[in-house]
Formats: structure tokens, C-alpha cells, sequence
């Protein structure tokens, strides 16, 4: 069993700062990819950002400049600092990892419970 546990969320004005972090935890034996989707009332689910286990960042084009993703592979974490918010940036934000059980073995993909991210105008 892999859980992903994310944290940070809340509620921040147009222009404020915000940090989420998720943890993976369980039968892990390496993680791939890591990284943050997020879904809006009505919108599809989102890739925001991404990284891999050597550090490439790949980010959605609406938070460039803005958002930044970080990993700490020793505690198979990420974090994301979220700086400049704005309203459209309010979302249920899900962090997600790629990650394998053995050497060798095929990848899976574990997902966070959300964590709600409120922009006010």
C-alpha cells in the first residue's frame, strides 16, 4: 500500500504565497516522476507541475515564473511553493508520484487527497 499525504492548503489573497508539501510513504522502491495536477469547479484536472528523480522541472505554461517544484528524494517528497497567487489558481491541488515496488519492476501511480487552494479577489 502507497499513500500520498498532502498539507498546505488555504485560503490567501490575490497576490499571497502559499507552500504544499506530500509525503509518499508504504512499499516504495524508487519514485519516477513526481508531481502536482489540480482541478477547478468545472474544469478538467490539470497537470501544474512535474519532476523527475534527477531534478528536471517541466511546469504548465499559466504557472511559470510563479510556481516552483521541489523534491526531497531521501523523504519521497515534494513541495510546492506557490508565490503571486491569483484567483484563477484556485483549484483542489493533488500531488502524485510514479514509483515502483521492486528493481526493475513496472511503474504505478499513486495520487494525494487534495488539498484545497482558495484565491481571493
Amino acid at each position: 500500500q502507497v499513500q500520498l499525504v498532502e498539507s498546505g492548503g488555504g485560503l490567501v489573497q490575490t497576490g499571497g504565497s502559499l507552500r504544499l508539501s506530500c509525503a509518499a510513504s508504504g512499499s516504495i522502491f524508487s519514485i519516477n516522476r513526481m508531481g502536482w495536477y489540480r482541478q477547478a469547479p468545472g474544469k478538467k484536472r490539470e497537470l501544474v507541475a512535474s519532476t523527475s528523480s534527477g531534478g528536471s522541472t517541466n511546469y504548465a505554461d499559466s504557472v511559470k515564473g510563479r510556481f516552483t517544484i521541489s523534491r526531497d528524494n531521501a523523504k519521497n517528497a515534494v513541495y510546492f511553493q506557490m508565490n503571486s497567487l491569483k484567483p484563477e489558481d484556485t483549484a483542489v491541488y493533488y500531488c502524485y508520484a510514479e514509483f515502483s515496488y521492486y528493481s526493475g519492476g513496472s511503474y504505478y501511480q499513486a495520487w494525494g487527497q487534495g488539498t484545497q487552494v482558495t484565491v481571493s479577489s
